[in-house]
């Protein structure tokens, strides 16, 4: 009986170390993120990501065209801004994004490249961006309606 049990702890050990492992292996934990007591998004010197737009609308677009947009940022906190990375919603969309920090003030582009080859109809894609800010996670977005000129 005593053995069991001791072997039982130990499994359970040995499980929440593993988990603590992986716990410090999520993308977002590349970077500092600090907290604030009260939870406030624009606490006092941390950085913040302000987007000029956060939507960006191609219009008609051909079937088959690639567009792309730039999205225009300013790090509007107290200190340097760090994207950890960038996702897109969809292998259709490709984005650039500055690999180095962002000083309170400095402005910055992410750039979005939508390829619309197989794609008909409306189509709206995300993009998150992963950084030190608080959330640690921004959407932007890019739109089109593209169209296929062998329909019409």
């Amino acid at each position: 009986m005593k053995l069991s049990g001791i072997l039982y702890i130990g499994f359970v050990i040995l499980i929440l170390a593993a988990c603590q492992q992986n716990a410090s292996q999520v993308p977002g934990s590349v970077v500092n993120i600090p907290n604030t007591a009260s939870g406030e998004a624009h606490a006092e010197g941390l950085p913040v990501i302000s987007f000029k737009d956060s939507i960006h609308d191609f219009g008609k677009v051909i079937q088959g065209e690639v567009v792309s947009y730039a999205f225009k940022f300013v790090n509007t906190g107290g200190s340097d801004l760090v994207i950890a990375n960038v996702s897109a919603s969809c292998g259709c969309t490709a984005t650039e994004y500055p690999r180095k920090p962002v000083k309170p003030g400095e402005e910055e582009y992410i750039k979005v490249t939508f390829n619309s080859g197989g794609r008909e109809g409306f189509q709206k894609k995300t993009v998150t961006i992963a950084s030190n800010t608080q959330p640690n996670t921004n959407i932007i977005a890019v739109k089109a309606m593209v169209i296929n000129p062998e329909k019409n």
